[in-house]
């Protein structure tokens, strides 16, 4: 078993004296240089900084440690609470749960919380430790706490500038430096007037200050997605989004995806959720990731081109909407028979061709078939009419 130490800003000196004597008697001790330079001189002790990359070159490293299966004496070193965006993390993936041993310290994010006098239910944590800053921008929310954990010196300036971007220019920052430490420090401004240089060891407690973009439940408004007019309007997403069901870990199959709108709302319905965009046209596809970083999921996943052949090898999916295409042949029977157990299809179709290929396949297989007419008012010279939308056909499945 291996066991992970967390180390606290404070240095060596103020790690608990248990602590000290795993470290120690360790035989082999793993960490990042500055780390490994906290740990005074044992003769005899293996000292091994971490590959780069990290996850990449893990595995051949605790291999030649003795692999998962005998790991006693190795002690890794982290900051903090190492399950926290920490190695510790990065290892129970790896080894299993019962290979991997914890010792935290206390973490960078419970310090940044008593200096601001924040309680843990009151705010939201966000992790940018070698991610893309745009993660903020889904948390953003009048009257939210923010504590986004930085990945060097550079990210508090990037986060005042998404904050600029998005309409919390107005937004109160601190920049909270070597928290724990002799030198820690504090530098608060709003994020349109935040300048200077920051600590490579910091967290961003942002209090938000602005208007968002759209709610957190199904239906943002039309215009926030940049589109050529292949977008699922808003009253059919929230719709097709209600019968997706969106749960925590699950993933998302977005066919046809357009605007890529349903699986940028399905991301954002939770932080665990993840969604593979599968969008033939080259413009479109850029476009998808335009948008999901700018609504705040960067994470969804664009992949150029026609479905079904380009379906095989995907990540298998919890949920699939098809949004058009669903007459292409073998389209539709890829994606039946990719879902996994309890997965949910949402089918639309605006054309007598889809209708009918739906129709059979509700008699077939049941579900929902629900035809969807949305009008809304429009001018008519001086006056104001309704003007319909194409009528829509959807059809719902679950397995």
């Amino acid at each position: 078993m291996i066991v992970v130490v967390g180390i606290g800003a404070g240095g060596w000196d103020e790690i608990p004296v248990r602590h000290q004597l795993l470290v120690r008697e360790a035989s082999v001790i793993l960490g990042g240089k500055r780390h490994l330079d906290l740990v005074p001189d044992v003769p005899g002790q293996r000292r091994e900084p971490w590959p780069s990359p990290l996850r990449d070159g893990l595995p051949a490293l605790l291999d030649d440690l003795g692999g998962s299966g005998d790991l006693g004496g190795v002690v890794a070193l982290a900051s903090g609470d190492p399950l926290v965006s920490g190695i510790g993390t990065t290892l129970i993936e790896l080894l299993g749960p019962e290979n991997v041993r914890i010792e935290p310290a206390v973490s960078s994010v419970a310090l940044a919380r008593a200096r601001m006098g924040w309680p843990a239910e009151t705010c939201a944590v966000v992790s940018l430790v070698g991610r893309d800053v745009a993660l903020v921008a889904r948390e953003l929310a009048p009257g939210r706490r923010i504590l986004a954990l930085s990945s060097d010196g550079s990210t508090p300036g990037r986060i005042a500038k998404l904050l600029v971007t998005a309409g919390f220019g107005a937004s109160p920052m601190t920049v909270l430096g070597d928290l724990g430490a002799e030198a820690e420090s504090a530098q608060t401004a709003t994020a349109s007037t935040w300048v200077g240089e920051s600590p490579r060891l910091n967290i961003v407690a942002i209090e938000c200050v602005g208007t968002p973009l759209g709610g957190w439940v199904a239906g943002l408004p039309d215009d926030v997605f940049e589109h050529d007019g292949q977008l699922t309007k808003r009253d059919l997403r929230a719709s097709a989004l209600a019968r997706l069901a969106p749960a925590p870990e699950q993933h998302l199959w977005d066919v046809g995806a357009g605007a890529g709108s349903v699986g940028i709302e399905w991301m954002r319905a939770h932080p665990t959720c993840t969604t593979t965009a599968i969008e033939a046209n080259t413009e479109r596809a850029a476009r998808i990731a335009r948008n999901a970083a700018r609504l705040g999921v960067p994470g969804l996943c664009v992949v150029e081109g026609r479905a079904p052949d380009a379906l095989a090898g995907l990540a298998g999916p919890d949920a699939i909407f098809i949004g058009g295409g669903a007459t292409r042949p073998g389209v539709l029977d890829a994606c039946l028979a990719a879902l996994r157990p309890g997965g949910r299809i949402i089918v639309h179709g605006v054309t007598l061709e889809t209708e009918q290929l739906l129709a059979r396949q509700h008699a077939e297989r049941g579900g929902e078939l629900t035809r969807i007419s949305v009008e809304s008012v429009d001018a008519i010279g001086t006056f104001r009419g309704w003007a319909p939308q194409r009528t829509v056909v959807q059809w719902a499945l679950r397995t």
